[in-house]
């Protein structure tokens, strides 16, 4: 015979199943309005809307396979291409570079204003950078390349075309992560003067400007490959880098300069040789 404790303990324990389930249901219902909103379930719970388990809910995708698929998608340029492309225009003597496919990205958008900071006029229109003219200052402020790492790649060509620039650390003062000494010491290779004073690089070229070196980079860098590549390119007479970076941003960085009239051979190769030539023009790319 069942005693009076034990039906207690009976009911509260029917009770508080039922509790449970009504618990999971509201739960349920609760993640989907919540979704709905783009407001996780680990979100919901953070918050305290309801008491409930991790493990009460599964949320789950059937894919049910078997039908051919067809059409196309428009796929944007990469970001890693995209930067320094824009920075060659600096080498531009005449004429308008063109980019095509461009990434809608603050760090595009960074680039494009630091261009037009130094006298280039830039704009990004429909994915499209339409990149002319002239610098009319060698400097990049730190205000600017502080927002954006490869800010850095605007050294080369500034050094190259201008035998004078001066630009800021990523990072100001602090060098950061991404140490730029490789950057710095095939600069100096190619007849450079560099210091480095209150947070900035400063840079001079010899009077008949940048020359031509064997570049030995002790460990790869992307960065620093694409950088002395353009540098290289309006340099006197042939510039050999050993140890560079394959990057297909290295491959794609080098077909538009030779649209430009650059002279590179080996991009995507260990070793790569570029010529120097008088000037460089726009081109669509």
């Amino acid at each position: 015979m069942t005693t009076k404790k034990e039906k207690q303990l009976a009911d509260a324990l029917r009770i508080n199943l039922l509790k449970r389930k009504q618990q999971k249901k509201e739960a349920g219902e609760n993640a989907s309005r919540y979704r709905k909103k783009n407001i996780g379930v680990s979100s919901l719970l953070n918050k305290g809307k309801t008491q409930i388990k991790k493990d009460w809910i599964m949320d789950s995708l059937k894919v049910t396979g078997g039908i051919k698929l067809k059409g196309k998608i428009k796929i944007s340029g990469a970001k890693n291409s995209a930067l320094p492309l824009m920075a060659c225009s600096l080498l531009l003597s005449k004429g308008e570079l063109k980019l095509d496919s461009m990434p809608n990205l603050a760090d595009t958008r960074f680039m494009s204003i630091l261009l037009s900071s130094l006298g280039m006029t830039s704009r990004i229109e429909n994915n499209i950078a339409y990149i002319s003219g002239e610098p009319k200052t060698y400097i990049a402020e730190y205000d600017i390349v502080r927002k954006m790492r490869a800010s850095i790649l605007v050294l080369g060509p500034l050094l190259t075309r201008y035998r004078i620039a001066k630009v800021s650390l990523p990072g100001g003062c602090s060098i950061g992560t991404r140490p730029v000494d490789l950057h710095i010491k095939a600069f100096e290779k190619m007849g450079a003067s560099i210091l480095i004073k209150d947070g900035y690089i400063e840079a001079k070229a010899p009077k008949k400007g940048l020359h031509g070196a064997e570049i030995i980079f002790p460990k790869i860098s992307v960065g620093a490959t694409e950088n002395i590549i353009m540098a290289a390119s309006l340099a006197n007479g042939i510039t050999r880098i050993i140890n560079a970076a394959k990057e297909p941003e290295i491959i794609d960085l080098a077909n538009c300069l030779i649209k430009m009239g650059a002279l590179i051979k080996g991009a995507g190769n260990s070793e790569i040789i570029i010529e120097g030539v008088k000037e460089l023009k726009g081109c669509n790319h």
